[in-house]
């Protein structure tokens, strides 16, 4: 019984957090742009709007008011030095401060400029008239995804301290409790299914706090990315490209002799090494690519997906209301599946990478002999 009203609790929780996510795209479609109705309703811009990063965290708009949190920004100007201000003073994107300007669609229209020249969502320096001065400048901005990329790794650490507590109260004799007996489980299959199988003896146990930090860390931000109004951390490329140059310099830190004369000189005919060799030097740095492209394509795609399957219902309302109602449901049947479907792919997702880049500190480790 207790397991059926735990069950009941968590359903009513997802079903809520799906219907947050609705109503928080429904009124950030129409009201992004002002006059989204008299426009129509432009789905690629919503989307990337949704699943790029910002120097504002945007939650929801009713009617003309902006529900947003400033972040700070910080721009440094060889020639003028350091600037900090809130991004509010952009008044979202509408007007210049401090010689610095907002980029968005309107501003480029309004002065003729293009995308390729001044990517949106950046910061460029202005003139008195607001026009680009060309001035090199240094973007060191907290912007949504870096405010909650710190957020989820102080949840990180304050949620492992918490187990952490919790054993130096229990011991590790007593069974344990709440939080803790969530996490043990967890801790306990990636030190005995992941790590120690791929990186045997006692440098096992030294990597596996490295493992586990890793996996807890894109599992973590995984979940906060589909929380509705939170960021898609794991699902920008910046993020997942740092994460895989530190899998990339624990392989390197792990490599000996033996590996890097496997490299060079394969065990194959003489004839053979010459195009062999090449090939496994390129597939040491293709390894930290593939960590990083995976997840990165993975989790943005997830929610593109989502947001594609919600915009359907402003794209059908905009032809017919009767159409747009008529589409709410099968809209919210399709996406119960894909929000279940993509928490099971923060979990897969963590695992992957965790379980690979185990795997290629293991064979970074490749003793004299091996040859596998």
């Amino acid at each position: 019984m207790v397991s059926l009203n735990r069950f009941k609790y968590k359903l009513v929780a997802l079903i809520t957090v799906f219907f947050m996510t609705v109503c928080g795209t429904f009124t950030t479609a129409y009201a992004s742009e002002g006059h989204e109705e008299k426009k129509g309703f432009n789905a690629k811009e919503v989307i990337l709007g949704h699943v790029k990063d910002a120097h504002d965290w945007h939650i929801l708009d009713v009617g003309d008011v902006h529900v947003t949190v400033p972040l700070p920004v910080i721009i440094y100007n060889p020639a003028r030095g350091l600037s900090m201000f809130s991004s509010s003073n952009f008044h979202h994107g509408h007007s210049s401060f401090d010689g610095y300007r907002l980029v968005d669609a309107h501003y480029l229209a309004s002065k003729h400029l293009t995308a390729a020249q001044y990517p949106e969502g950046s910061v460029i320096a202005v003139d008195g008239q607001d026009n680009p001065t060309g001035e090199k400048i240094y973007d060191w901005s907290i912007t949504k995804n870096i405010a909650f990329l710190l957020f989820g790794s102080a949840l990180l650490v304050f949620l492992m301290l918490q187990v952490a507590k919790a054993y130096r109260l229990r011991g590790h004799r007593q069974a344990p409790k709440g939080f803790q007996s969530l996490v043990e489980p967890v801790i306990i299959f990636m030190r005995d299914e992941v790590v120690r199988p791929n990186i045997p003896g006692a440098k096992g146990e030294k990597y596996t706090p490295f493992i586990l930090t890793i996996f807890f860390f894109i599992l973590i931000n995984n979940l906060l990315g589909l929380v509705p109004g939170s960021a898609n951390v794991t699902g920008n490329i910046a993020v997942t490209a740092a994460l895989a140059l530190i899998s990339f310099i624990a392989m390197m830190a792990a490599t000996n002799r033996h590996f890097w004369a496997h490299i060079f000189n394969p065990p194959v005919p003489g004839g053979v090494k010459i195009i062999l060799a090449p090939v496994e030097l390129i597939g040491v740095f293709t390894k930290p690519i593939s960590l990083m492209i995976r997840l990165f394509a993975n989790i943005l795609a997830g929610h593109i997906i989502i947001l594609s399957i919600i915009s359907l219902v402003f794209i059908f309302g905009s032809l017919s209301k009767v159409a747009g109602y008529g589409f709410l449901p099968i809209t919210i049947a399709f996406n119960i599946v894909m929000m279940l479907l993509e928490l099971l792919v923060a979990f897969i997702q963590a695992f992957i990478f965790a379980n690979l880049t185990a795997v290629f500190i293991g064979q970074a480790m490749e003793h004299q002999g091996d040859h596998h």
